[in-house]
């Protein structure tokens, strides 16, 4: 089916540049170079630079500094919102994580508790709402190893389980869409995952969740380049190897909700998709049960 694309879309990369831009007003209305901004909070030259020109995006305290040092205090409200605003645009997992995971999956929850409608697509992972406890853990691990993020990784693993909740709840309703691969993929050892797929049978029966498999032999009306989750008709989370990305101009919602359709019209429901499930973790029992994350993380060149 044809797809329209969205219009009207205030790029991440056009928000970086609108707020730099900001700044420099802040600047230049207070007299001040860059040099000397740069000087004054001990930066090098060429964070201002890229700051005002859209490279780089502030933190909060680069912000503060800022309006600080051009005694500009009326502006720190409006730049301080610009920056948040922009955060929740394109929000880098490297800083999310600087907290450790648990802040992560807390903030997720949150959003959960007041999302009624869940559509949700993935084309490579099992979704996190329903991971069992050593799925999620082997993927903590590996957000860990690639972020260095703080390894509170038992306290992350029970508030993702702890997410699951609403999935038995009456005023939720899920419709979660995988495809084959992201039920095949070798994330974790071969046991852990056949015990992931046992549990998405299970899950599959439940009132609020309707659960559709996309087998490998079934054509693809779209291509599946990247998962999402579409939560009600208000935000579309992408997620990217180095930021999530949340989307709220209705154009892109409207786009990732035909998008969400035309793939879930294509796959398989109730038994068919069971049925699936099954036959991957029949195959899985056979297999031995290394772990692919650990060869991974000894390999020289990841």
């Amino acid at each position: 089916m044809p797809l329209r694309r969205a219009s009207g879309n205030l790029d991440v990369h056009d928000a970086r540049a609108a707020l730099g831009a900001r700044l420099r007003e802040v600047r230049t209305a207070a007299g001040l170079s860059g040099r000397a901004l740069a000087q004054a909070l001990s930066w090098p030259p060429s964070k201002v630079s890229k700051l005002e020109n859209g490279r780089q995006t502030p933190t909060d305290d680069d912000v503060r500094g800022w309006v600080r040092i051009a005694d500009a205090p009326d502006d720190l409200e409006s730049l301080l919102a610009s920056l948040h605003a922009l955060e929740l645009q394109h929000s880098e997992w490297r800083r999310q994580l600087r907290g450790g995971l648990l802040p992560v999956q807390q903030r997720i929850r949150r959003f959960d508790e007041i999302t009624s409608f869940f559509r949700v697509f993935e084309p490579a992972v099992v979704p996190g709402i329903l991971q069992t406890p050593e799925y999620a853990r082997h993927r903590f691990i590996e957000s860990a190893r690639l972020f260095g993020a703080q390894h509170d990784l038992e306290s992350a693993v029970a508030e993702r389980v702890r997410r699951q909740d609403a999935l038995y709840r009456a005023d939720k309703r899920f419709h979660l869409v995988v495809t084959e691969s992201a039920l095949r993929n070798r994330l974790c050892p071969a046991s852990v995952l056949v015990g992931q797929l046992d549990r998405i049978m299970t899950v599959s029966m439940l009132p609020a969740v309707r659960l559709g498999v996309l087998d490998l032999s079934d054509p693809c009306p779209v291509v599946p380049s990247h998962g999402f989750w579409l939560l009600d008709d208000e935000r579309v989370v992408v997620e990217t190897f180095s930021a999530e990305l949340n989307l709220t101009q209705q154009p892109e919602i409207e786009l990732y909700r035909e998008v969400f359709e035309a793939i879930a019209g294509a796959a398989r429901y109730g038994r068919a998709a069971r049925q699936v499930v099954h036959r991957l973790a029949e195959e899985l029992a056979d297999l031995p049960d290394d772990d692919p994350g650990k060869k991974r993380s000894e390999s020289p060149g990841s």
